[in-house]
């Protein structure tokens, strides 16, 4: 699989990343799975203080983030600018309204019967994300799960390799730890082989269905939680 970036408008490529060997991946998965035990003990303030940052640089970075999301996939400028504003608006939502979902919630349910919900964080996900939104699909995905405590590993679609790699950028200079969301530029025999993984906990897609068929599958088959949106 070529991770590139490519000029929609005249085909050249201008510039090539190096897909993840087997090695990249192994690193990857036990680092992420390493930096679950640390940042699922933060504190959900300073969790929620980390997605601020993040949005405050999609801010400070809008109109950098929106001349790559055109060049790679030929998005209209003013239609990237609106995405890119959009992510920042989802990142400081979370921010702000976050841990009010965090919160334990007791349900009476009958005859003196109670039932408590509690939002946990549950380990390593994988997410994999299209082209068509390349800021937007990783922010809704990364921002709720960044802020419960979850760790992530990200393959983007290989249009928008630089954009893939400017928001795991932005989230290092935010403060987001080594290990809790990386960047994969994978091969989908790769990702099949980490939703085998019995470190992974879930995997999200958005994508075709032919791809979710295959996601869906594998990770039913290994009893993993799936969220696909085709």
């Amino acid at each position: 699989m070529a991770y590139r970036t490519e000029n929609p408008a005249t085909g050249v490529v201008e510039k090539e990343y190096n897909s993840a060997t087997d090695a990249d991946v192994t690193r990857a998965i036990e680092r992420a799975d390493a930096a679950f035990g640390t940042w699922r003990t933060t504190d959900a303030s300073e969790r929620a203080a980390v997605l601020t940052k993040v949005a405050d640089l999609y801010d400070e970075r809008a109109d950098e983030l929106a001349r790559v999301i055109g060049a790679e996939m030929g998005k209209p400028l003013a239609q990237a600018q609106g995405e890119v504003a959009l992510a920042s608006s989802i990142f400081r939502w979370y921010a702000e309204h976050g841990e009010e979902l965090l919160v334990e919630e007791q349900l009476n349910i009958g005859d003196d019967a109670k039932s408590l919900v509690v939002t946990d964080p549950i380990g390593v996900l994988m997410g994999v994300m299209p082209w068509n939104v390349p800021h937007y699909q990783v922010a809704r995905f990364a921002a709720p799960n960044l802020l419960l405590g979850n760790t992530i590993l990200l393959k983007h679609a290989p249009q928008c390799p630089r954009s893939a790699a400017v928001i795991e950028e932005i989230y290092r200079e935010a403060g987001v730890p080594e290990g809790v969301y990386t960047n994969l530029y994978a091969t989908n025999e790769q990702i099949a082989s980490l939703i085998e993984d019995p470190r992974v906990q879930g995997v999200s897609l958005t994508g075709s269905e032919r791809a979710g068929s295959a996601v869906g599958e594998n990770a039913g088959r290994n009893l993993k939680k799936a969220v696909l949106e085709l």
